[in-house]
């Protein structure tokens, strides 16, 4: 495997890889919600903000190839509840298409025989104005809005059965659409969380899965963290991988969980 994970400014490093050489792009950068990450500034004034994102941002597109794509996963607040889709228009000014939005469920309410019951977790607002926030959107972009997916790679089974013959599918998958119930691992304690915003490594591994798995891509996420995406491309088969962070201690824990996992006993041929 080769991954490549360096302490440095996102910018600096995209502006290092070639032209079109990345096939996916995964990332999920500050929200601009004032979280302490250590370095990095996370209270711009919005339009510094959106001049700093355009700017990686079409970095991005110069970087990424063709038929290539970029997951950019940004979940909204009450504060700036329109930045999301600010994002999502600022990909376009940079000449992105918008080919499919996500919605990353972390909560929901389902009802069974039993009653309504609560699958995930969420942060509570103590609100009587606000409800609590129980997803964020994985914004799906592209060159030209028309990158083939392997949309059965983390499809589901099918309930009725019967539906395999009427509709003459071989394999027992369909699509699962664009809401993706992934929820988070439970921690006790604010001490042992390192990173005070990461995404789950199920959420990289359905984008990278979804664009459609091979060994020989290059996946890259500017907004590394604690490696949530170079785990995600890990058990995917990818063999190259590269992230940038600011903060060298999550930059530690990255490699560091990299060099304690095990690598799957299967390759991309598996989905």
């Amino acid at each position: 495997m080769n991954h490549r994970l360096e302490a440095k400014n996102c910018l600096d490093g995209i502006l290092e890889l070639a032209a079109e050489s990345v096939d996916v792009v995964v990332t999920s950068p500050p929200y601009n919600l004032g979280v302490d990450y250590g370095t990095y500034k996370d209270d711009l004034p919005e339009e510094q903000y959106l001049r700093w994102s355009r700017q990686w941002m079409g970095e991005v597109f110069r970087v990424l190839n063709a038929k290539g794509s970029f997951f950019l996963n940004y979940g909204g607040s009450h504060a700036a509840p329109l930045l999301p889709f600010k994002m999502a228009l600022l990909a376009a000014e940079c000449g992105f298409q918008l080919q499919n939005n996500f919605h990353w469920i972390k909560s929901i309410a389902v009802p069974l025989p039993c009653g309504l019951v609560t699958l995930g977790q969420f942060r509570p607002v103590p609100s009587d104005r606000y409800v609590n926030d129980c997803h964020e959107f994985v914004f799906h972009l592209t060159k030209g809005g028309d990158t083939p997916l392997v949309r059965e790679s983390i499809g589901v089974p099918y309930t009725d059965k019967s539906n395999l013959e009427r509709f003459g599918h071989e394999a027992d998958r369909h699509c699962r659409g664009n809401t993706w119930f992934i929820p988070y691992e439970t921690i006790c304690s604010q001490d042992q969380r390192p990173h005070p915003a990461s995404f789950p490594k199920e959420l990289a591994g359905n984008c990278i899965l979804i664009h459609g798995a091979r060994r020989d891509l290059l996946v890259l996420d500017p907004f590394l963290g604690i490696g949530s995406s170079a785990l995600a491309a890990l058990d995917c088969g990818v063999e190259t991988f590269i992230g940038f962070d600011l903060e060298e201690e999550y930059v530690r824990i990255a490699k560091a969980a990299l060099n304690n996992a095990t690598p799957p006993l299967f390759g991309p041929e598996a989905f």
